[in-house]
């Protein structure tokens, strides 16, 4: 039978986990200030970089003796400098519970060939903090981008630990409370939580491991792309905007566009709310409907910007192929565009709810999910 469709559309049907959504109300015009065809090297280049570094300290409350620098290969770049100028100095310990944070053990365990102690959880759950030695260096992402799962809180991190605390925070950072003070590593892409544009990554560095920089030299060579030192001690321009590489300064224009909307939101709290409530519209959902759930197995480690959704319905035949044909449907009626799960990831659906999207998009997107689920458990009837 034909069912009927819901009447209310998105009106951003944008749901991907990155690039991410724009914000409400951004368009092309607001690039018009970008100095596009001009040095980065020059005052102009050098002023609109410092401006970004200085904006991201004040939305996300980075303390003031961290540094902050934008480098290139998006966050992967920034996660590989931190990984190989400073692993190797003491003992190692990764930890891993989505695609990008098997990733970071790769690199490490193959590439640089540390013997590192390596802690996996499966897709929904988190590695037990409990049992981590953070005497060690440890890697790790505050949110599981492919997995749905986040670490609620830096309770567990000690703060007189001995070890460097590594943290992929990319779609965690402008959406998630970070705690600065059990972090000496945090990288990010601005193309995830406030929708720029891609190829650029962020570093942030507490004092820990400033003096890591200077105090320890790897046993590899370091690509030029990576050297953050001169002389045993930090090449501090990097951090002041005197990127290793040439930036986008259009790029730039868009992440300081962004950045000057989430002030207007009322900083990191207004984007933390929008995003919670992004989220608290697809878990009130799901928790009236026995067909859907949350592929995170403890609610306290829910993430509330990469929602994973997995499908539960007995009627399901193959779930790979059930999950993609709903998302299909959803972008042939352009009402969820990118929904599907990442491809290492449980079959199931990935809906974006970072603080970029409006909740009143997300909750006239959840109609349309049940009606395409709704069809397609008859079509494969």
């Amino acid at each position: 039978m034909a069912l009927d469709a819901p009447a209310t559309r998105p009106a951003n049907p944008r749901f991907s986990s990155g690039p991410c959504s724009k914000f409400p109300g951004y368009s092309l015009d607001m690039l018009a200030d970008a100095p596009l065809g001009r040095s980065h090297r020059a005052a102009v280049g050098k002023s609109k970089l410092k401006e970004a570094i200085d904006l991201t300290a004040e939305v996300l409350g980075v303390p003031a003796d961290y540094r902050i620098g934008i480098v290139p290969g998006s966050d992967t770049g920034a996660v590989e400098m931190a990984m190989w100028s400073m692993l190797g100095a003491r003992p190692v310990e990764m930890l891993a519970w989505e695609s990008f944070g098997e990733g970071w053990v790769t690199d490490v365990v193959k590439q640089l060939k540390i013997e590192a102690e390596v802690k996996k959880a499966n897709y929904g759950e988190i590695v037990d903090f409990d049992t981590v030695d953070f005497n060690k260096d440890v890697v790790f992402t505050w949110n599981g981008t492919t997995s749905g799962v986040r670490v609620p809180n830096g309770d567990k991190i000690p703060a007189d630990r001995e070890g460097l605390t590594i943290c992929d925070a990319t779609s965690a950072a402008f959406a998630m409370d970070l705690p600065w003070d059990k972090l000496d590593v945090v990288t990010f892409s601005w193309q995830k939580a406030l929708g720029g544009e891609g190829a650029h990554g962020v570093l942030i560095l507490s004092p820990r491991a400033v003096e890591r920089l200077e105090s320890y030299v790897p046993a590899w060579p370091l690509p030029k792309i990576f050297r953050m030192t001169k002389g045993g001690k930090l090449i501090e321009g990097i951090f002041k905007g005197e990127t290793i590489n040439t930036p986008s300064m259009l790029c730039v224009e868009d992440y300081l566009v962004a950045l000057k909307w989430s002030q207007a939101q009322g900083g990191l709290k207004g984007l933390i709310a929008r995003s919670e409530a992004n989220a608290k519209a697809i878990s009130d959902f799901c928790a009236t409907r026995d067909w859907i759930a949350n592929l995170a197995v403890d609610p306290a480690t829910a993430s509330t910007t990469s929602v994973c959704l997995k499908f539960t319905d007995d009627r399901i035949k193959d779930g790979a192929a059930f999950a993609k044909a709903v998302a299909k449907r959803l972008e042939k009626e352009n009402v969820a565009l990118d929904a599907g799960a990442y491809r290492d990831a449980p079959a199931g659906l990935r809906i974006w709810c970072g603080s970029t999207i409006e909740t009143s998009d997300v909750e006239a997107m959840l109609p349309w999910l049940e009606w395409a689920f709704t069809a397609e458990i008859e079509a494969q009837a």
